[in-house]
């Protein structure tokens, strides 16, 4: 039996490249790692006389070998929620759309991951049901700074804090007395405090005489403006002043008027990163019909011209990679029998159309380098972010033998039927994309398929 896999193509995206070049990666089979990545070589099967096994010789041929993805924003929700989300059925969605390593957020599973107790918990139930690599965010909320520096030693790969009610109550927003104790504590370490960036400080609106019609996607957007975001990001700022070598972090922005800020957090030199998501550079709210509580989102879908200046911000530097904010939950509390967009549960189910989407998108708006920053915005950026740079995103000795084989051109429609996430409501459902992955490799290992579907079994660990 062999001990090593190769991977070898026409098409492969290698560190540093503007273009994919001929290549072939080999992987130890024992040790799940990359050992040697010969560029501009096509390997033949009759170079290697120990591999024997058809499963031990990948070729490509035209198709596309990129380093598997990391998502560093996915709800699981499990334990406590399973029902909405769980561990099985989120990482083979991932997996699915060549995603090899998710980092779960700390809310929406009960208990939330704001102990190390809880984490423990949540890594049982976890044990033997992820299809790929997962990792860990903890939380921060009121009260709980004691905590944090245990949550770093057990593994956690930053934390998570709201400065707007979550939308459950076992996980309250902070504010700024709360975020004092929570950053003195933190200060020093090599984490990252990642925020929830809405903050409401206008006085309450009197009551309508006309009460605006909750199935109108204008409504909730109004109730969500693009301030919130901006007052938000003006206390983050403020704050990471007085702890300046603390790195911080703005996930799932939004609303564009909030860039001049944060470019000029970035110029004075503070470790300032920002995530934007799928959603939020395919969508706009003029695509959005009545009645649709699918599309319900929080911060907003908003204007297709925020939508452009989010993507020039991303081409920019400003925003520093994309993720999906996989939220999902039962379709009772998506409220699509009566379209109550206001009443509905927040968030939006992505997990296995992300590359495909930005790839649709960005190809529509004629981007240069394509690849090259979807791999950026997609896998460096993410594993950079969840400290996992050394191990994760890149086709490089010594990293993980994480490979996607995409096939660029392909073009399918979204349907119920080919969603892997558990509960199969998506605002996608019914586009037509292009770009779809064909294999989905982990530490060498097969575990999804195009045509096969997945493996016999799960072969993920925690990271």
């Amino acid at each position: 039996m062999s001990s090593k896999r190769i991977f070898t193509g026409n098409n492969v995206y290698l560190p540093g490249s503007d273009n994919v070049i001929p290549a072939t990666v080999t992987v130890d089979k024992s040790t799940g790692k990359i050992v040697l990545v010969e560029p501009n070589v096509r390997r033949k099967r009759q170079d290697f006389t120990d591999v024997t096994a058809d499963e031990d010789f990948i070729d490509a041929g035209d198709k596309v070998i990129i380093p598997g993805l990391v998502d560093a924003h996915v709800h699981l929700n499990e334990p406590g929620r399973t029902d909405w989300e769980g561990f099985w059925t989120g990482t083979r969605a991932a997996a699915s759309g060549g995603i090899t390593t998710v980092i779960d957020m700390p809310l929406n599973s009960i208990p939330p991951t704001t102990t190390v107790a809880n984490l423990e918990e949540k890594r049982q139930a976890a044990k033997g049901q992820c299809w790929t690599d997962v990792g860990f965010w903890g939380g921060v909320i009121p009260g709980n700074q004691v905590h944090l520096r245990p949550l770093i030693d057990a593994g956690v790969k930053g934390f998570k804090c709201f400065l707007i009610e979550s939308g459950v109550e076992e996980f309250p927003c902070v504010a700024e007395q709360d975020l004092v104790p929570a950053m003195e504590t933190l200060k020093g370490t090599p984490t990252v405090l990642c925020f929830h960036a809405e903050l409401d400080t206008s006085p309450a609106a009197p009551e309508a005489t006309t009460p605006a019609n909750p199935t109108h996607y204008q409504t909730f957007l109004t109730s969500r403006p693009p301030e919130l975001e901006i007052a938000a990001i003006k206390l983050i700022t403020s704050l990471h002043a007085r702890y300046p070598s603390l790195r911080l972090h703005i996930v799932h922005l939004s609303a564009s008027s909030a860039l001049p800020l944060i470019e000029a957090a970035k110029s004075s030199g503070l470790p300032l990163t920002i995530e934007t998501c799928f959603h939020y550079l395919s969508l706009s709210a003029s695509q959005i019909p009545h009645g649709h509580p699918e599309f319900k989102c929080c911060p907003p879908i908003r204007s297709s011209t925020n939508q452009d200046a989010l993507w020039e911000g991303l081409e920019k530097g400003l925003i520093d990679f994309v993720v999906s904010d996989h939220s999902p939950c039962v379709v009772e509390l998506k409220k699509v029998e009566d379209g109550d967009i206001m009443n509905a549960w927040g968030g939006i189910s992505t997990l296995g159309l992300g590359l495909s989407l930005l790839w649709t998108e960005g190809k529509k708006r004629d981007v240069k380098n394509l690849l090259k920053k979807a791999v950026q915005w997609l896998a460096v950026g993410t594993a950079k972010h969840a400290g996992l740079e050394n191990v994760k995103g890149k086709l490089e000795v010594g990293f993980d033998g994480d490979l996607v084989i995409w096939d660029p051109e392909v073009e399918f429609t979204v349907t119920k039927e080919s969603l892997n996430f558990k509960n199969k409501l998506t605002p996608y459902e019914g586009l037509t994309l292009k770009g779809k992955v064909q294999q989905t490799y982990l530490r060498g290992n097969l575990v999804y398929d195009a045509v096969e579907g997945f493996a016999e079994k799960p072969v993920g660990n925690f990271v």
